[in-house]
């Protein structure tokens, strides 16, 4: 029996098509498929100057960061190389590396602003928990791992997710901009879920009406007082053209939990095989991020991961990411 209230995302099973032959597409990648500079889109002259100016007008004239946009700044050289960016995104292998902003020259505060301004120029930002927060510092705070404690605030490693996946309108694209990298470890890994859906089809057909139908995540506490602190809905949703993915197998494991129950056998055997060919290094992008370059990543099309890190003693050294969801629809507020 539910120890605890269940969200039912609404949705029309009906309309989902389990695709029975095999994704194609520049989406469709793994290790060995993609060039050495796939994805990487490399920052002029041009665009650093116009980095270095707004910067400079930034410096004289303050504002809420929030109330920031390119339409305020000169900015052709930086709105040509977004473009390129979101035409990578939407029609390229689903993730770009922005390489790379001069990042040592500004603050933490300036380098925020022009991260703010530049990744407006890709997508909306949008809030990233319940209290509104529109930008996420990425740094170990030192709290344990559980229930309300994000992993993006601890030094452990993330196995293979989407982000925001425990709620309704998670975010079209997360990008992250590193300031400043770990002493040891913290890398960074990205795969395409059109190309592990083509491996699934190839070695475990039958596992993926299964991840077609829901789900129990664990919403993470991020949630108004008295809201339903779990949520259902699929792993995969396609309309057999196009494939939708949500899915963090921590996540669900909590979620059961919560929720006091048992999952079914066969939504286990189906997460554990999608989470172990995953795992598999063929089908995995690394980087090694170094400060001053943006990573983007289609969250619907692409997951991501993070192995564990050691950060350095001093505290003006400890590895800092910036981060923002870019999301379309819906409105801004962290529940769409």
């Amino acid at each position: 029996m539910s120890t605890v209230e269940i969200l039912e995302q609404p949705t029309d099973q009906a309309a989902f098509t389990v695709r029975r032959k095999p994704f194609e597409g520049a989406i469709v990648w793994d290790r060995d498929s993609l060039a050495p500079d796939s994805g990487v889109i490399r920052v002029d002259e041009r665009c650093q100057r116009e980095i270095d100016a707004m910067v400079d007008v930034l410096r004289h004239n303050r504002l809420p960061l929030e109330l920031l946009s390119p339409d305020e700044f000169e900015l052709p050289a930086c709105r040509a190389l977004m473009r390129r960016a979101k035409a990578e995104l939407e029609e390229g292998v689903g993730f770009v590396i922005i390489d790379r902003i001069a990042s040592e020259r500004y603050s933490v505060d300036e380098n925020r602003q022009l991260y703010w301004v530049l990744a407006q120029l890709i997508e909306r930002p949008v809030a990233q928990d319940s209290q509104g927060r529109m930008v996420y510092s990425v740094q170990d705070e030192g709290k344990p791992v559980g229930n309300g404690v994000r992993p993006v605030l601890t030094a452990v490693g993330q196995p293979f997710h989407t982000d925001n996946n425990f709620n309704l309108c998670p975010p079209d694209y997360v990008a992250l901009y590193c300031l400043r990298t770990a002493m040891q470890g913290g890398i960074n890994s990205i795969v395409s879920f059109y190309r592990v859906y083509n491996e699934l089809l190839e070695r475990e057909p039958g596992l993926l009406e299964r991840l077609h139908q829901p789900f129990l995540f664990d919403r993470q506490r991020e949630h108004t007082e008295g809201d339903p602190m779990v949520l259902s809905h699929p792993a995969f949703e396609s309309d057999g053209e196009r494939l939708l993915c949500r899915f963090s197998i921590k996540q669900v494991s909590n979620g059961y939990l919560l929720a006091g129950r048992k999952p079914d056998a066969l939504g286990e055997r189906a997460l554990a095989t999608l989470e172990s060919i995953m795992r598999e290094p063929e089908f995995q992008r690394e980087f090694f991020f170094e400060p001053g370059q943006i990573q983007i990543v289609d969250n619907r099309r692409c997951g991501h991961r993070r192995t564990a890190f050691t950060d350095f003693p001093e505290p003006e050294r400890r590895r800092l990411l910036l981060r923002l969801w870019l999301r379309g629809q819906g409105r801004r507020f962290y529940n769409g």
